[in-house]
């Protein structure tokens, strides 16, 4: 079973687009959002995954991740199956160190908010932080794509 190990932050500034060696533009929804286990299938420019996470530990940082390819063709035949709203995005990738932040730039209903998210081998490895990096928010899970979906950024004003 995989374990994911990350921490997320809101980004101050769109400097990082500058310093990005890849972005993909994202669309996913949610078969399950239950916080015990969320079930998504998305498009990741293209290609199609369905991913199985579980619940976080007391931090927010870890828990069980599961994903595998399908084809876009059955991503699109399951997103009229998922829950009302969809997470639309572009992913920036910036390397720092001897990490990469994925920097998700939100459009729709999440227009405004940018989240930059670091996978580590712990929760306690340190890592360069950029200027443009601001506050963390691993474990408020009202940043979860999850709940992005059911409450989105816009209501948050």
């Amino acid at each position: 079973m995989a374990q994911e190990i990350e921490r997320k932050f809101m980004v101050k500034s769109d400097a990082f687009k500058a310093e990005a060696f890849k972005q993909t533009r994202i669309t996913q929804g949610y078969l399950c959002s239950a916080p015990e286990r969320t079930v998504r299938v998305r498009v990741k420019g293209d290609k199609g995954f369905i991913t199985v996470k579980g619940i976080g530990n007391a931090t927010g940082a870890s828990r069980f991740e599961w994903e595998k390819e399908i084809s876009v063709d059955e991503v699109r035949d399951l997103l009229p199956l998922c829950e009302p709203g969809i997470i639309d995005k572009t992913r920036f990738l910036v390397k720092n160190g001897e990490f990469t932040f994925e920097i998700d730039e939100f459009y729709g209903d999440n227009e405004g908010l940018t989240m930059a998210e670091i996978e580590l081998p712990d929760e306690q490895a340190a890592f360069e932080r950029p200027e443009w990096l601001g506050d963390e928010v691993t474990g408020d899970k009202r940043y979860y794509n999850s709940m992005l979906m059911k409450n989105p950024y816009k209501n948050w004003k």
